[in-house]
């Protein structure tokens, strides 16, 4: 057998507790807790978070993995089984707080768990509606200038962007701007597309994948125009609406349909391109999105013949992580 010190060209240091800042691939042993230990690298990894208490697809999220908000969405067919029910997340457990006043599904959401911003969506057709929470309950703000549903968004309750769509007809290329009063027309995007991901803030946006031709496209906002990406989604898809996680320069894209199927694939993105990373447990479209690159959240969702889920799941990034190391 090799020793450590033959292969490292040192001993194995003995601490009575864990450094403070270790470096990667660094191992101890802890005299105190009798234990050997390392700094590794942790792959990312999904978990199972709380579940909803209203089983629904197409809904809206914002927020954090740790502090979230869902909102509207539908509970199966026929379509006009659109709900307008709110839901607040702790970490752990779903709390049903007051609802939208009109129910509508492919709403655009901005913002946080206490300060959210819900625009357009799907009544009987593509609405106009805009509703402002304040963390206990839902007020009409200043609506979009025409109806709309399954648009991308961007930035918070009183600055955002609101891009592509479906106002009936097809997907569309227009950028509105928000400001927290007014919605502004502003340069419109490449390629019309609707049922997109949308992340960032109003001035550094993100948007990709959705019912474009083709799809899998991403696009950068820089606060006056819209660039195309020469780096597509790995696996091309749509029905990634439904909230924000991350910024411009560091994102994730979940879930989603492939055709008629849904997806599970999970891809990180580093302000360039993307990288497929681990993949949801459980293959569903049309769910809410939350949180950041590293620490997502990803609730109900479309799972098939006409059914939504309940289930939340929670992403863990690639860490870097003390670890216990076992011998035999």
């Amino acid at each position: 057998m090799v020793a450590y010190t033959g292969i490292q060209g040192q001993n194995i240091l003995i601490v009575s507790s864990d450094p403070a800042n270790p470096t990667e691939g660094q191992i101890w042993y802890n005299s105190t807790s009798n234990l050997l230990k390392g700094y590794a690298l942790v792959a990312s990894s999904w978990a199972s978070g709380g579940n909803l208490n209203t089983s629904r697809f197409a809904l809206a999220g914002a927020g954090t993995q740790t502090a979230n908000l869902v909102f509207g969405g539908q509970t199966g067919n026929p379509q006009a089984s659109r709900v307008a029910s709110t839901e607040s997340y702790n970490g752990s457990s779903w709390t049903s707080v007051n609802s939208l006043a009109t129910a509508r599904r492919q709403i655009g959401p901005f913002g946080t768990q206490t300060a959210a911003l819900g625009a357009g969506g799907y009544t009987t057709n593509e609405a106009t509606p805009v509703e402002s929470w304040n963390g206990t309950s839902w007020t009409a703000s200043t609506s979009i200038p025409s109806g709309n549903r399954a648009a991308g968004t961007a930035g918070t309750q009183t600055a955002g962007i609101y891009f592509g769509g479906e106002p009936g007809g097809g997907p569309v290329t227009t950028t509105l701007s928000w400001n927290g009063s007014t919605w502004t027309p502003v340069n419109s995007m490449n390629t019309a597309r609707a049922a997109l991901g949308g992340t960032g803030t109003q001035t550094a946006a993100l948007a990709f994948g959705g019912n474009s031709s083709p799809q899998g496209i991403t696009e950068l906002w820089n606060g006056t125009s819209w660039t195309t990406s020469p780096n597509s989604l790995n696996t091309a898809r749509a029905s990634l609406v439904g909230g924000q996680s991350g910024t411009q320069t560091a994102a994730l894209a979940f879930g989603g349909s492939v055709g008629p199927a849904s997806s599970s694939a999970t891809e990180s993105w580093n302000g360039s391109s993307w990288t497929t990373v681990t993949s949801m447990t459980t293959a569903r479209q049309s769910l809410a999105h939350g949180g950041t690159s590293t620490a997502a959240l990803g609730s109900g969702g479309y799972i098939g013949a006409g059914s939504g889920t309940t289930a939340t799941e929670e992403f863990t990034g690639d860490a870097l992580t003390t670890r216990t190391i076992t011998t035999s």
